[in-house]
């Protein structure tokens, strides 16, 4: 009995990988495609889980992410062996993104903000013997092809700018992807500049504004904005 309970933690503790991710992704938008369906993506991150490590140790810091991927998993109507289904993935230590195949952005919405609802209290875990009360929470955003992109890369985009606004404009909410406008290049860019850019997008066969999308963001990493 304590064996498949140790498990049961291993598997709450465990998913499938980003990469895993990205694949299932591709496959899941070009079947989407055939069909004339969609999907959507969900990207979720615990608010402040360095301060709430620091605050109250690892091990209840594990116990909160176990705590969410339940939440998780009832938003996504995953029964069993969640990650077999391929439902849920870990992007990085308490980042998960969801795959929703057939859901609209704003079924996704309401799922996920019910989940944001009942996970935003007081958690009250037993840590090495002793009785530990953690709060948390965890900011969202979703996107959905082909509202938000053709391409896996642009829908991956798109939520993760989302999930940056929920960010930086209060935490512990859902934010939607939004329709971006591009400015207009010629209002930034010398007429050698767009040249370039131009060539540079029939050599690697990519849309010019893709070209633009991975300069900046590989700015705003160098920056870490």
């Amino acid at each position: 009995m304590k064996k498949e309970k140790r498990q049961s933690k291993e598997r709450c503790a465990k998913a499938p990988d980003y990469a895993s991710f990205l694949k299932m992704l591709e496959k899941a938008m070009a079947k989407a495609g055939q069909t004339k369906g969609c999907l959507s993506i969900a990207l979720v991150d615990l608010d402040w889980f360095g301060k709430l490590n620091d605050a109250h140790g690892r091990k209840a810091g594990d116990a909160v992410i176990r705590t969410l991927v339940k939440h998780l998993a009832r938003a996504a109507g995953a029964k069993g062996a969640i990650y077999r289904q391929g439902t849920i993935y870990r992007r990085g230590g308490e980042e998960f993104v969801l795959l929703l195949p057939g859901r609209e952005k704003e079924q996704v919405f309401l799922l996920l903000e019910q989940a944001r609802s009942s996970f935003d209290k007081e958690h009250v875990f037993s840590v090495e013997g002793s009785r530990v009360a953690v709060r948390a929470t965890f900011s969202g955003a979703i996107a959905s092809y082909p509202d938000d992109g053709a391409n896996p890369l642009d829908i991956v985009r798109k939520v993760e700018d989302t999930l940056h606004r929920a960010k930086t404009t209060g935490r512990n909410k859902i934010c939607l992807a939004r329709d971006d406008r591009m400015v207009t290049k010629t209002s930034h860019y010398t007429q050698g500049q767009l040249e370039r850019l131009s060539q540079l997008a029939k050599r690697e066969d990519e849309g010019e504004a893709v070209l633009l999308r991975e300069a900046l963001d590989d700015l705003f990493r160098k920056h870490d904005i």
